[in-house]
């Protein structure tokens, strides 16, 4: 960069300064503090100052609207014409954070976070050679906008392309080219085979969409892509159905399956790097009459949060956590449902309870996150390493915690039983709907009630809502309907929360998930009426007992609702469905 740039750049600073200050969003100290933490990080002020809690991003964007007069853009709401691409080229927006939103005559509109950066803006203007309009955008709305025009573009080149071999009788060709390839995601080389660049940018949009499946299911027309976001499925793209086998074919070979194979189910993983993230998927295929569909579990190591905090535990939930892992002996179980997070909760408390002074060995299938100074196990049926074999074999490691990454049958659920009674702690999972039916679902495996009373210590069930976007939440008065629906008696003033949909949710209402627990640690009574073999319905009342302490999913459901972090149809459609 030239001095002259620098110049340019350290006078756009000085203005936004200027502009904070003179909007009384920040004082002279605030702003030279800003200065001085913005020296050698090469990053914007308004970055800096933001990061640092000086000022929020909307707080930010108004100063420019009021101040400057820069119109503000919801990129949420706009479809940008594709063709933009050709006018802006990729490597220009992404480097400058900067997305082509319209052009009218000789003016190109821009959206930007950071209007004020004029390098950014004199870029644009030789490359498009065109009166530039800057916008102002949020920046999560503008990084969006870049991966979803750019890479719908990359796209729908490859799709063209993929055609034209098709068309040429060359269809087999990226599946082999495929097969020598890298599994580095968002390379731009234009050498790589079409298929190859058609995955990367489905995977690229996966990790832009923060989504935690990618689905890839045949139809008797088309091949349909959709994505599962904050829990639910959404259409993102649709390949031409003649293109289905190579785009399968390119999923298989990164994943290490046979691509002749077709008639049988697969699992694979494969790692790739995207935008700076380790992202690992786990991948699964089906045959199905219209071909293989195919499943891809992503799972970001680079970003795993696995703290107490992260998971949504709060007050009485976290007191009843923590006692639950200081426990010498016994079997604690995370149930849910597929989907309810119960892994990310187990890696959690296994990262709590481990420790120099004990000995951590784990059973996982498969070992999704790799944690220092615990001895991870790696199940493999085809060899005959399964749960039960396993669980025997870490016996005779002088282990103190045991964790199982899943109770699947009943050989496994006595095994894990008996070494908790014999003095260990005993970690696992298994698909139940909540916490009492943890103990009937055990003692349909087989397991004897006295040793279910004896070695089960806790169960913590679970399930996963969106959160409410703290940017347009908005409370209301609900209507008496809608009280009755969660359960609650009516009554007037009652203050709900929803999200009206902004840029910063992609105008969805919610953004991010949070947990909701049933935390249950079976008291002495329980442990009796379990050993007994009482029916549900008798340890169900006693609980209900004002003083027992215990607060059921739903209950803890309808505390998140009035607290205002999500909302009541999101708790209908997540916790009421089981209850």
């Amino acid at each position: 960069m030239t001095t002259g740039n620098k110049e340019k750049k350290k006078g756009g600073y000085l203005r936004l300064g200027d502009l904070l200050i003179s909007a009384g969003l920040i004082t002279e100290a605030q702003l030279e503090e800003g200065l001085r933490l913005q020296k050698g990080t090469g990053k914007r002020l308004g970055t800096v100052l933001q990061e640092n809690g000086f000022i929020t991003e909307s707080e930010l964007i108004e100063a420019l609207q009021m101040q400057l007069g820069i119109e503000f853009i919801d990129l949420s709401k706009v479809n940008i014409p594709t063709e933009l691409v050709q006018v802006v080229p990729k490597n220009i927006a992404k480097q400058y954070q900067v997305v082509p939103v319209r052009m009218a005559r000789d003016e190109l509109y821009i959206a930007m976070a950071d209007p004020l950066n004029f390098y950014a803006i004199e870029e644009v203007r030789k490359a498009a050679k065109k009166k530039v309009v800057p916008m102002v955008a949020m920046s999560a709305a503008v990084d969006r906008a870049i991966q979803v025009l750019y890479g719908n573009e990359g796209a729908a080149k490859a799709i063209e392309e993929m055609k034209r071999e098709a068309a040429a009788g060359g269809e087999t060709t990226a599946a082999v080219d495929a097969a020598f390839s890298g599994n580095q995601v968002g390379e731009d080389s234009m050498n790589q085979a079409p298929a190859i660049r058609l995955v990367n940018a489905i995977i690229e949009r996966a990790v832009t969409e923060r989504a935690s499946d990618i689905h890839m299911e045949p139809r008797e027309t088309e091949f349909s892509i959709r994505m599962r976001i904050d829990g639910l499925l959404r259409d993102i793209l649709t390949v031409p159905r003649e293109l289905q086998a190579a785009v399968i074919s390119r999923i298989k070979v990164m994943s290490g399956l046979d691509i002749t194979e077709r008639r049988v189910p697969q699992d694979g993983r494969f790692n790739v790097r995207v935008r700076d993230k380790d992202i690992d998927l786990r991948v699964s295929t089906l045959p199905t009459v219209y071909g293989e569909k195919i499943v891809a579990r992503l799972l970001d190591k680079s970003g795993m949060r696995l703290s107490r905090d992260s998971i949504g535990l709060t007050g009485d939930d976290m007191a009843k956590y923590e006692r639950l892992i200081r426990i010498k002996n016994g079997v604690i179980l995370v149930v849910g449902p597929t989907g309810s997070g119960k892994s990310t909760t187990m890696y959690t408390m296994i990262g709590d309870m481990n420790s120099r002074e004990v000995n951590l060995v784990t059973l996982e299938d498969p070992v999704e996150y790799n944690i220092d100074g615990v001895n991870q196990v790696q199940i493999n049926e085809k060899i005959g390493m399964t749960f039960a074999s396993g669980l025997r074999s870490i016996l005779r490691q002088d282990p103190d915690i045991i964790a199982v990454g899943e109770i699947r049958d009943g050989e496994t659920a006595e095994i894990a039983m008996r070494s908790a009674i014999t003095g260990h702690v005993v970690l696992s999972t298994i698909h139940t709907s909540d916490a009492l039916g943890t103990v009937e679902r055990l003692v349909d495996m087989g397991v004897e009630p006295y040793l279910v009373a004896s070695a089960l210590k806790g169960v913590l069930s679970q399930r996963l809502v969106r959160r409410i976007c703290p940017n347009c939440r908005q409370a209301y008065e609900p209507s008496e309907d809608e009280q009755r629906d969660l359960g609650l008696t009516p009554r007037p003033g009652r203050t709900f929360y929803r999200g009206t949909g902004c840029p910063e949710c992609f105008d969805t209402g919610y953004r991010g998930r949070t947990a909701v627990f049933e935390i249950f640690s079976l008291p002495v009574q329980v442990r009796r009426m379990v050993a007994k073999g009482a029916a549900r319905e008798e340890i169900e009342t006693l609980l209900k007992a004002p003083d027992s302490g215990f607060v059921s999913l739903k209950d803890n459901a309808i505390k998140l609702v009035e607290e205002g972090k999500t909302t009541s149809e999101e708790v209908l459609r997540v916790i009421y469905e089981d209850i």
